[in-house]
């Protein structure tokens, strides 16, 4: 009787090498390491191996994780069952940490693929093979924190005697044969930025006049060819920058300030005066922080993710408070959300309002202690908000089924305001009489404009305007005027409007005069 032929076993051979030095060679170490799997995977083809033509070679990636993509098509491959036997040089190469090669073998045992390491016989199956593998692994990984702490250690003596070790150089500087030099054209912006930050004292001015004269980042070329940077300061890069010891030749290292290399940009006088002006503005916004009304701050974010930051405007005597997207003070308002201003006051209230309601809290607490207690996140969307309560369960014990998503709108600013007036009143509180004698005057030169332009062709808006020394639009609203309701126009004369009916709320009204009544809130006579 004949034998019959061994099964087919599929193998993958995997290699790794941690720098890309020497890859340019025609026979480098990924080369070695595949002839000798190769070699080890022909001497079993009485087993039936036989050796897949896809090839996995990381070139340059270290092995102290598995974020390789030969790596990674290597196991997109065993989960699709396209392996049988995976084949390395040394175990190593496969990766060098416990953990990682822990959570390959489970992989590796749940689509029935085996290991084999050429250098290093030994038998997973056994107890024993699985221990002769976790001592290999362990000196594996002990070599590789070996050698990081040897490199720190090299860096960290090589930084305290002000030498350069690489790394991204800042605005101002330029790298040739691994020395520092002075970009002379960058310098002089460097100078400008923290001479203009000590002449406006604002980042969100400076960082305006940065964008206005054209002012960018450091552009970098990578050596893939692609370049990274030129693109305008946020606050974020714009602080970094302005506290950069670098710029009077010193260099930060865990906490320490050593001597570098580098010349200095800048006089140590300009560099002092502008870390205290950004240290007085820090302690400045801690203390209006702490001070402030805002009961969301730190909680409430657009429906992009930017944190809103509470502002405040004063008019007339009253302060006006806000939540605004604070990518709107970095000078990115397209990166803002679908609502980039809110009304502090509203939201607050409403979110205050809808979290009482919905906890039923039997305890009498006050507001600023219901919102840091109970609620964790406001997001603002155009029609809605979402509330995310703090912890998961009310104080009676019942489930908060998750976020709370409250009704709400935005009131346009451009809305036009409407008196509220009881049904079948037509003056609750009369208007002032130099508003009805303004209001009068303005509407007898309304009808006397549109006379003129009635009975003289040549007549136009431009010539009033120029003959009146006013502008066209407020010819034009003049003669809105002219088209009053009857009865409204008898009860300026009369003073029979509400108050705060002036010129301002009785132009551009609709043509027809029942809508006229409508917009201004006022019932139909």
């Amino acid at each position: 009787m004949r034998a019959s032929p061994p099964k087919s076993v599929r193998c993958a051979i995997y290699t790794r090498v941690s720098t890309e030095q020497g890859l340019e060679q025609d026979f480098n170490s990924l080369d070695a390491q595949h002839d000798a799997s190769q070699a080890y995977v022909r001497s079993q083809a009485h087993a039936g191996w036989t050796m897949l033509r896809a090839k996995y070679d990381d070139g340059g990636f270290s092995g102290g994780n598995t974020d390789r993509p030969a790596l990674q098509r290597l196991l997109q491959d065993v989960q699709a069952g396209k392996i049988d036997v995976i084949v390395v040089y040394k175990v190593d190469r496969l990766t060098r940490s416990l953990a990682d090669f822990a959570k390959l073998v489970e992989l590796f045992d749940q689509h029935n693929v085996s290991f084999v390491s050429v250098t290093q016989h030994f038998n997973t199956t056994t107890s024993m093979g699985r221990l002769t593998l976790n001592v290999l692994l362990s000196f594996a990984q002990f070599e590789r924190e070996v050698t990081s702490e040897r490199i720190r250690d090299k860096i960290s003596a090589s930084k305290r005697k002000g030498l350069w070790v690489g790394g991204m150089t800042p605005l101002g500087y330029d790298t040739k044969r691994r020395k520092i030099t002075v970009n002379e054209d960058e310098a002089e912006r460097v100078k400008s930025i923290f001479r203009n930050y000590l002449k406006f004292g604002s980042l969100n001015r400076l960082m305006a006049e940065l964008r206005n004269q054209g002012i960018v980042t450091k552009v970098r070329t990578l050596k893939t060819g692609e370049t990274v940077g030129g693109i305008p300061f946020t606050r974020g890069s714009l602080a970094h920058l302005l506290r950069n010891r670098f710029y009077i030749g010193e260099v930060s290292f865990k906490g320490e300030v050593l001597q570098g290399e580098q010349p200095a940009i800048l006089d140590r006088g300009l560099f002092d005066a502008v870390q205290a002006k950004l240290n007085e503005q820090i302690n400045s916004h801690k203390a209006m922080r702490i001070k402030s009304e805002a009961l969301l701050a730190g909680r409430i974010f657009d429906d992009r993710g930017n944190r809103m930051s509470p502002s405040h405007s004063r008019k007339g005597g009253f302060k006006y408070r806000y939540y605004l997207s604070s990518v709107l003070f970095q000078g990115a308002a397209a990166r803002a959300g679908s609502v980039r201003r809110v009304p502090a006051t509203e939201v607050e209230a409403l979110v205050i309002r809808s979290v009482r309601e919905h906890l039923k809290l039997s305890d009498p607490i006050d507001d600023p202690s219901l919102i840091k207690q109970h609620v964790a996140r406001v997001e603002v969307h155009s029609e809605h908000l979402v509330i995310e309560l703090a912890g998961p369960q009310a104080p009676d014990g019942q489930e908060t089924d998750g976020p709370l998503r409250v009704p709400w709108r935005k009131t346009t600013s451009t809305r036009r305001r409407e008196i509220v007036l009881p049904e079948g009143t037509y003056h609750a509180r009369p208007m002032r009489s130099e508003t009805r004698a303004t209001l009068v005057a303005a509407i007898a030169r309304g009808r006397r404009w549109l006379d003129e332009l009635i009975a003289d062709a040549t007549t136009t808006a431009d010539r009033i305007a120029q003959r009146e020394n006013c502008s066209v639009r407020k010819v034009n609203l003049m003669i809105s005027l002219a088209f009053l309701a009857p009865d409204l126009v008898k009860a300026a004369i009369d003073g029979r409007l509400p108050h705060g009916m002036g010129i301002t709320r009785l132009t551009a009204l609709p043509a027809e005069w029942s809508q006229q009544h409508h917009s201004l809130g006022l019932p139909v006579r």
